[in-house]
């Protein structure tokens, strides 16, 4: 089953063309990534789909209903973390994953059950006890992962999940969307400029540049097709054959 569908997607802002007819589909618990150079449309595509921007013109759907005529269910079904998310720095972490379950719970019960499973997803242990202006900046992104997964989203969006983070960290990460899509048959769609944690985590990625996909496919067959050794060398050649 599709659980996202972009046609003929395009958002200009005056004479910039942010996004400019880009068309994919994303498989139900499929991890799909986006890759690009700064400014090539990856954040607009996301908040776009997670119902932040609407579209100049083309088509969005996330489990058969449109982005925008259908905003609200569409929010009920994503969970969605951008780049540069923050968290309430005087909150204890535990108290931050209660915080944020309030606004999607409908009961008392569903509160605890998000926070238990937040709590686990995050790995923090003990120093969910304390207040997140002493966490290092890999601890908050893991909390704030953990914030996006513990509704058990249909679809999660990740904008940068490990930018800025040491190699444990990233790792952690990496690892963690990897285990959550598998077990829960969540669907991913990740943006990075890491294009070694693209390959390993994402089953398929797309290659953006200047608002267009110039690539699609699984990192093996790009790898084949352009006789690669890694994604990065695929992303190289496919973005300065356009340049």
């Amino acid at each position: 089953m599709d659980a996202i569908i972009v046609n003929d997607l395009r958002k200009y802002f005056r004479k910039i063309r942010a996004v400019d007819g880009i068309s994919f589909t994303v498989k139900e618990g499929e991890i799909f990534g986006l890759i690009g150079p700064n400014g090539a449309g990856k954040t607009t595509t996301l908040r776009i789909i997670a119902t932040l921007l609407k579209p100049t013109s083309g088509e969005v759907k996330v489990f058969g209903h449109d982005v925008v005529d259908e905003a609200k269910i569409v929010r009920k079904l994503i969970s969605y973390l951008p780049e540069e998310a923050g968290a309430y720095p005087q909150l204890k972490g535990i108290e931050y994953l209660r915080f944020m379950a309030n606004f999607v719970a409908s009961s008392e019960d569903e509160v605890e059950e998000m926070v238990e499973f937040g709590s686990e997803i995050s790995g923090l242990g003990d120093r969910l006890n304390d207040k997140v202006k002493t966490y290092s900046k890999g601890m908050k992104r893991r909390l704030l992962v953990a914030r996006t997964l513990m509704v058990n989203p249909k679809v999660a969006i990740m904008d940068e999940p490990t930018s800025g983070l040491d190699i444990l960290h990233s790792f952690h990460i990496r690892n963690m969307l990897k285990d959550f899509a598998k077990k829960y048959k969540t669907t991913i769609i990740v943006s990075s400029h890491n294009m070694l944690e693209i390959e390993y985590i994402c089953d398929r990625v797309a290659i953006i540049h200047k608002g267009k996909i110039v690539a699609e496919g699984a990192p093996s067959d790009l790898k084949r097709e352009l006789e690669a050794s890694n994604l990065e060398e695929v992303f190289m050649r496919k973005v300065m054959a356009y340049e």
